[in-house]
């Protein structure tokens, strides 16, 4: 009998056991599954807020590098103003001032100005800047417009090629090219000596263009892939205004910088470095794009303008417009 009873006792002891345990299970899993974090299915990904899909309807309205645009798109129920203001890139100023002679036969009773104030253009950041504010009507650019500006309305309207120069002083004893990963650990302070190219033993002296200037801009993108400059220094100076007559002048016997090729190439204090063994004087280079730090300007408007300003920038694209391109030494659309 004493067997018997140690038995049921030994039963219902394991018994008890084991329907704790499950309880304990069964709360542990209840538990976690009741946590928000705790589910094994996929949350389905958020709708796209309206800003977004603006933003990308934008973007994707845009003509990508070199393809025409239709200024036909354009809505054109604004006033024409009694004054065409424009404002933009320092870089491309004699191509612009170029443009507004040609242009005046065409509609002398709309006179055009580049520049603000006192026609001193404050380059393609502040000039797109101006064109959000309503300050001026066009924009001339030296880069693509980014996502923000395409989201705001503004559209850019390819008007000529062009391609970046690198540029030493005439009397620079360093005769050689670089490469673009050169160019990149140059203006990174990763390269430092004339010697580390293949030089003499001689300090670089960095250049830079202000950051108001959509030719930093385009030359970070491309050059340093989207990555930052180096910080200034002795032996790195960031200009405070994009003047390149100013940045040309610092360069002396070490500096090295960069500006649009039609502003260098006839220019008898400097000399051109070319890069990846490509010149950009050689014209077929930028068309095709073989050289590699080429790009496209653009005049930027908001997408409802004015008839006046459709009519400067059909001026600009058309044969007329295309021959002050290629006679100021950009290369022509065509």
């Amino acid at each position: 009998m004493a067997n018997k009873s140690n038995n049921r006792e030994t039963f219902t002891l394991v018994l008890s056991l084991l329907i704790t345990l499950g309880l304990l299970g069964f709360g542990v899993w209840f538990f976690r599954n009741s946590l928000p974090f705790a589910s094994n299915q996929q949350t389905p990904p958020s709708a796209k807020s309206s800003e977004q899909q603006s933003a990308e309807q934008a973007a994707t309205s845009q003509p990508s590098v070199g393809q025409a645009f239709d200024t036909s798109s354009l809505d054109t129920s604004l006033p024409n103003p009694s004054v065409l203001m424009i404002d933009g890139s320092v870089t491309i100023v004699a191509l612009m001032k170029q443009l507004q002679i040609a242009f005046n036969p065409v509609n002398p009773s709309l006179p055009t100005t580049y520049g603000l104030p006192n026609g001193n253009p404050n380059g393609t950041n502040k000039g797109i800047q101006n064109l959000k504010d309503g300050r001026v009507l066009i924009a001339a650019s030296s880069r693509p417009l980014n996502a923000d500006e395409a989201q705001a309305g503004l559209v850019q309207i390819p008007i000529a090629r062009d391609a970046l120069a690198v540029a030493v002083g005439v009397n620079n004893p360093y005769k050689g090219e670089l490469t673009m990963e050169q160019l990149k650990g140059i203006f990174q302070g990763k390269i430092t000596n004339w010697s580390q190219v293949g030089g003499p033993n001689l300090p670089i002296k960095i250049i830079n263009r202000s950051p108001d200037s959509g030719t930093y801009t385009f030359f970070q993108e491309v050059v340093l892939l989207g990555e930052s400059f180096a910080p200034d220094s002795m032996n790195f100076s960031t200009m405070k205004k994009d003047e390149t007559t100013l940045l040309l002048r610092a360069l002396g016997d070490n500096g090295i910088s960069y500006s649009t090729v039609s502003q260098i190439e006839n220019q008898k204090t400097v000399r051109i470095v070319p890069i990846n063994g490509i010149s950009p004087t050689e014209k077929a280079a930028i068309k095709n794009s073989t050289y590699p730090i080429s790009r496209v300007v653009y005049l930027v408007v908001p997408r409802k303008t004015s008839p006046g300003a459709k009519q400067f920038i059909d001026f600009a694209i058309s044969p007329g417009g295309q021959q002050v391109v290629q006679r100021v030494g950009f290369i022509a659309l065509k």
